[in-house]
């Protein structure tokens, strides 16, 4: 095997909702910093530039990340890139081509009055224009590292949640989320699949994350699953399809929301893994 193979892969959340660590702070949003197949990843930047602090106290170097992942076009997985960029000046940013839609979310049937959307000034917009790849389909970082490119919905795991943006012609349309994307790693012991919220529904992305790399057993689950506003209902049906399926371990994180995390946890036991920021697990 080669060398890179050989080296055991090790993930740390710079940022999560929650954290039980002195010295590290929490804000909602999601940051990850990965280490596999010789390569430095960040998936995710936060809300705002809070993740790079923890990552210094954590011992990440950002400046060594060699390609950064943006799972979707919202604030809270996003705030964090201008500083990233200012701190890495040669990493690649790969973000789906819908990501820059301005969306906003309804609350109690109103349109929210601030986007949910990325944030960025123009000023910082320029700055980064160069550094960004935009993605549609799948991206084959390498044999063993993919970008899924847009998350097919699976039929009966619907989104939870709406929101909307003017299109081109000004018209009020509903953001169909194709601009949720999942990072998938292959290790020896499977795969590993990172979602930032599962817009589109947690066992979309699980599904998205396994059709990269058909067969494979899944090592672990890293998600966001977006479950904190939905019925009991509906949260017991993607539990159950999540228990169902032979996953190593479950680490349900950010928009999951607690209830969801109790209940996976309460069925899987040692197979789920509450996260907070500032922990750092070598593999699974």
């Amino acid at each position: 095997k080669g060398k890179s193979r050989e080296i055991k892969m090790k993930f740390g959340f710079l940022m999560e909702n929650k954290t039980d660590n002195p010295g590290i702070v929490a804000e909602h949003g999601l940051s990850i910093y990965i280490e596999a197949h010789g390569k430095n990843i960040l998936f995710d930047a936060g809300a705002t530039g809070l993740f790079a602090k923890n990552a210094g106290k954590m011992e990440f170097a950002l400046e060594k990340v060699d390609f950064a992942v943006v799972s979707h076009g919202h604030y809270d997985h996003t705030g964090g890139f201008p500083q990233f960029c200012e701190i890495n000046e040669k990493a690649p940013v790969y973000i789906h081509k819908n990501g820059f839609r301005q969306s906003y979310g309804l609350k109690n049937g109103v349109l929210e009055k601030i986007s949910c959307g990325i944030r960025w000034s123009d000023e910082e917009k320029n700055m980064m224009r160069d550094r960004l790849i935009l993605t549609d389909g799948p991206v084959k970082i390498s044999d063993d590292i993919y970008i899924t490119g847009t998350v097919t919905t699976t039929e009966g795991f619907e989104p939870t949640e709406k929101f909307y943006y003017s299109n081109e012609k000004g018209e009020l349309t509903e953001d169909d989320m194709s601009h949720e994307q999942c990072l998938v790693i292959r290790e020896p012991e499977g795969i590993y699949i990172f979602s930032g919220c599962s817009h589109r529904g947690a066992v979309s992305a699980l599904n998205a994350g396994k059709s990269v790399f058909p067969g494979e057993k899944v090592a672990a689950f890293i998600a966001g699953m977006h479950l904190y506003g939905t019925s009991c209902e509906d949260r017991q049906q993607v539990v159950e399809q999540i228990v169902g399926e032979n996953i190593g371990k479950v680490m349900p994180v950010h928009c999951t929301g607690i209830k969801a995390i109790c209940d996976l946890k309460a069925r899987l036991g040692e197979r789920c893994i509450v996260a907070t920021a500032g922990d750092v697990f070598h593999g699974c």
